[in-house]
């Protein structure tokens, strides 16, 4: 643990913050409604905090699994790479942008809620991407890896389809901007990301 505090202290302050508010939530349901995203509060000023709040919970064991595999794969990795603050500001600015679509969508759907860090995991993977093209993912039950550049291109195509379907309660468009997210403030952040995504390529 020591060895992560040093070489990437902010995603493992994000890493250890998001497992204990998870876990508080899963046993407190008013904890959970208040921090869950609320486009309908959102759109009319209201609750605006649930934008980022929404971002350190999760629906079950599963959800908090899943993405915190994901992020301890690649975010550790990823702060090293870009830098300290660079990763807070792409992580915690990715995690508005991703949720801003969700809002616009759902602003008039009282129902609707969100929560979960996808949005800026999907932010961290495509960031990690962009140097490190050629990473094999390995994606449960292929017995193979894939490419982390055709990774992405599928999980984009699939993120847009879903999205449009709309059938099942994950939010898609969140992965979906997430992930355009991660990409555009990487290369605001250091211009060199894209010849270093051609290099790795060998283009």
């Amino acid at each position: 643990m020591e060895q992560f505090l040093t070489l990437a202290p902010v995603a493992s302050i994000i890493f250890v913050i998001t497992i204990i508010i998870s876990l508080l939530a899963f046993s407190n349901e008013n904890l959970r409604g208040e921090l869950m995203l609320h486009p309908y509060s959102v759109a009319k000023g209201e609750k605006l905090w649930t934008i980022i709040t929404s971002g350190f919970i999760h629906n079950d064991w599963a959800h908090l699994l899943f993405n915190m595999f994901t992020y301890f794969f690649f975010a550790f990795q990823l702060e090293a790479i870009i830098g300290h603050w660079q990763f807070g500001l792409l992580y915690m600015a990715s995690l508005i942008l991703s949720d801003l679509p969700t809002i616009g969508k759902h602003k008039e759907d009282y129902w609707y809620r969100s929560l979960g860090a996808s949005g800026a995991i999907s932010a961290v993977l495509f960031s990690y991407i962009l140097f490190n093209p050629k990473t094999l993912i390995y994606i449960f039950p292929i017995p193979f890896g894939i490419w982390a550049i055709a990774y992405g291109v599928l999980f984009l195509i699939y993120s847009a389809y879903a999205s449009k379907q709309s059938r099942d309660t994950i939010n898609h468009d969140a992965h979906f901007f997430g992930a355009l997210s991660g990409l555009m403030i990487t290369i605001l952040l250091d211009h060199s990301a894209v010849s270093t995504f051609i290099r790795q390529l060998g283009l």
